[in-house]
């Protein structure tokens, strides 16, 4: 009923009305160009169901929508706040900031007579300041007091800002600039790579213009979900960098089996539907492998996964898209043109003839030494593995942002002459009878033991509402709040909660930034294994349809397992202690993001499936024919390579531009992503599958006869379902130990 939908008659109908298939698109760009304008960012990392929404919740009750603050810092080279220049300067900046668009209010020392506001050294004070709107308008709201303070600085006077308004505005768009920057470096890279494996610059360009408009797509459809779920904007890197990565992959699949369908002398529509028959299925089966992948995401409890999730899929369901129905149009109306502007000397290649080039010759050496080649590429990779054991995982703080920033200068001068964490205390809130006697004892006890612990600096009084049955405390905590003291502060601050209100009948929640992170922390440990069998269990059924084998699956989960075991290990030892760092331009600190083991699983598995199916596709046709194991693998290594190797420097080059961002979180998500590319294109699709399918023989292809039930998906048209196994074989698994 469905079939109209196939990859060869949409090819097909594509290829015979370009035009109408071009103006559709035309259409859908418009409306997501359109669209990209009503996108609604919101940054909150909340843990559904954790203590530090719980506590979020119960101040949001209390205090209402809390107004974003900031802290204007005031520093002076010589004067200090007695002297009558330093009290001129503070008042007219104090008269401007009052006065300007997006603030509601503002104080100073010389106003309110706090102590609190001016430094030991007397040297640096402190303007408090609170924005107009809620958080959600911090960015906006603090725009005109950005330009006032780069504009007030003179007479040996500066003033910055640290809060909930700069502190966005300055990672966003520092974000911003890493994305141009990897944009910058990706495309042209990745163009570079697609004239060398096409030969031809029109060939190569398709593939780039094809990755950018299902990026288009994908951004316009984010921001209309954008206005119901809450997107993090992390989010356009997640699909800039997905879109480009397989975007070009797909229509590179595409494009070169038109090349070759043509080259053998097929009719261009001919050429097309055949294409469509056999790559755009292959692209098809691998998208949908990377949307399951991906949507492993969703099971995390966590609102910046769901954004990543959602944006992920969308963007690989639009390359999907592109590839299925805008290439074919493109591809009949271009034609042979396709290899126009091509490299001297290049032509169309068949490389099924290339029978004695580097990867033959690579394929014949590891066949004929399978297990000293499965021994020496697991070595290497368990090897790159070990240093995970040692991961620790949490948040970059402001300290390892960039230090060109002037927020994280602000917040840096806060920390050493005030205290930092004021900017975002610990907030311990109540619900209960808080006039019962045991709930005020249990106050005085958490008063008393939080003053003698030297990482908190102060704790301030219990606000509650009318009837007395919410409350909260505010506990300011040295440092930064992201940083391994405060959150150890912040843990044993729960501990003494816990134990001070047991038995009270008070419920006592502690939130916070600091608490919000070890939320986030334990979130991830906790659903990492969940979302890996999710992931491995869905991956699994859906490659034994395809392949007709139980071995084959379970032997690409183990290979995927050892690359992305490798990329976490590597990324550890260079981030966390700093091996090669400084060599690669990283940053070293001693944290791994908390997201990337499990944003880095979702991603890679799905990605790395391209590989695997579109190298095991041609190994299973050509054994159908022939019955020969041996000679079928190195037929679809021989076959594939030169496509799988461009497409995995694609990525690496894509993910790697990423990498060279000078927010610490995309440096550590571009490196990894793009060595464990490497590292799946390389030692395991060029190594460790040839020689494993060799050692098995026919092995590869078992399937119990009691899943014989299962549906067949043929990657291509022209498969046929794998033959059944002789008896005799069946008899010597079984005798083995098979089923």
């Amino acid at each position: 009923m469905l079939s109209f939908l196939s990859p060869a008659r949409l090819a097909r109908n594509s290829g015979r009305h370009p035009w109408l298939a071009i103006g559709m698109w035309v259409v859908l760009v418009a409306v997501a160009i359109f669209s990209t304008g009503k996108m609604d960012f919101n940054d909150k990392q909340d843990i559904e169901g954790s203590d530090s929404q719980k506590a979020e919740q119960l101040l949001t009750e209390l205090r209402g929508e809390i107004a974003p603050t900031e802290q204007v810092v005031v520093l002076s080279v010589g004067a200090n706040v007695d002297d009558a220049r330093y009290k001129q300067f503070v008042g007219e900046l104090t008269s401007r900031i009052r006065s300007t668009e997006g603030v509601a209010s503002v104080t100073s020392y010389y106003e309110s007579g706090d102590e609190g506001l001016v430094s030991k050294d007397r040297l640096t004070t402190v303007l408090p300041v609170t924005l107009k709107g809620d958080i959600n308008d911090a960015e906006h709201n603090v725009g005109a007091l950005l330009a006032l303070l780069k504009d007030s600085q003179r007479d040996g006077f500066k003033a910055i800002t640290a809060g909930d308004g700069s502190i966005s505005h300055d990672l966003n768009k520092t974000a911003e600039t890493d994305l141009q920057r990897g944009e910058m470096v990706g495309i042209p890279a990745a163009l570079v790579v697609l004239v060398l494996v096409f030969g031809a610059a029109v060939a190569a360009g398709v593939p780039i213009v094809a990755g950018l408009l299902g990026i288009l797509v994908s951004v316009g459809v984010t921001a209309l979900i954008s206005r119901v779920f809450n997107i993090s904007s992390i989010v356009i890197n997640m699909i800039t960098m997905i879109g480009l990565a397989v975007g070009i992959d797909y229509t590179l699949f595409i494009v070169e089996r038109f090349r070759e369908e043509r080259a053998k002398g097929a009719a261009k529509v001919n050429a097309i539907v055949t294409a469509g028959d056999t790559a755009s299925r292959a692209v098809l089966f691998s998208g949908a492998t990377v949307v399951v992948a991906l949507a492993g995401m969703l099971i995390v409890p966590a609102s910046v996964f769901r954004g990543l999730a959602i944006g992920g899929m969308l963007v690989v369901v639009a390359a999907v898209l592109v590839a299925l129905t805008l290439l074919p149009a493109v591809l009949s109306l271009l034609g042979d043109r396709i290899n126009w502007l091509h490299l001297p000397g290049r032509g169309n290649r068949n490389p099924e003839a290339d029978e004695r080039g580097f990867f033959a010759r690579t394929t014949d050496l590891v066949i004929r030494h399978p297990v000293l080649a499965i021994a020496g590429s697991v070595a290497l990779l368990v090897a790159a593995a070990a240093p995970v054991v040692t991961i620790h995982l949490g948040n970059p703080g402001l300290t390892q942002m960039p230090q060109d920033l002037e927020s994280v200068q602000a917040f840096k001068v806060l920390d050493e002459k005030f205290s930092a964490g004021e900017l975002a205390p610990a907030h311990v809130t109540l619900e209960g009878n808080l006039r019962s006697a045991e709930t005020q004892q249990a106050l005085e006890t958490l008063r008393t033991r939080v003053a003698r612990d030297p990482e908190f600096a102060s704790v301030g009084q219990i606000e509650t509402n009318a009837a007395g049955t919410v409350g909260n405390i505010d506990i300011v905590v040295n440092g930064d709040p992201s940083d391994e003291p405060a959150r150890e502060a912040v843990a044993r601050l729960r501990g003494i909660v816990a134990d001070a209100f047991d038995g009270t009948g008070t419920h006592a929640y502690v939130g916070g930034q600091s608490a919000g992170t070890n939320d986030y922390v334990d979130t991830m440990n906790r659903y990492l294994p969940i979302v890996i069998g999710f992931v491995l269990s869905l991956s699994f059924v859906l490659l034994t349809m395809v392949f007709r084998s139980i071995v084959i699956p379970v032997k690409a989960i183990v290979m995927n397992l050892l690359s992305v075991g490798a990329a976490y290990g590597l990324i550890v030892l260079v981030f966390q202690h700093g091996v090669g760092a400084d060599l690669l331009g990283f940053q070293q600190i001693d944290t791994v993001a908390a997201f990337l083991p499990i944003f880095l699983f979702a991603v890679l598995f799905g990605l790395s499936m391209d590989y695997h199916v579109f190298l095991l596709s041609r190994v299973q046709e050509r054994y159908h024919e022939t019955r020969d194991n041996t000679a079928s693998v190195a037929h679809g290594l021989r076959s594939t390579a030169h496509i799988i190797t461009g497409a995995a420097a694609i990525m690496i080059m894509v993910f790697g531009g990423f990498a060279l961002g000078d927010m610490v979180e995309l440096q550590q998500m571009g490196f990894g992503l793009a060595i464990a590319v490497f590292l799946d294109a390389t030692v395991v699709r060029s190594v460790l599958v040839p020689a494993s399918m060799e050692m098995l023989g026919e092995w590869n292809w078992y399937l119990p006869k009691w899943l014989s039930w299962l549906p067949t998906i043929n990657v291509e048209s022209g498969a046929r379902p794998a033959p059944h196994l002789e008896p005799a074989f069946g008899a010597e698994f079984a005798a083995a130990g098979g089923d």
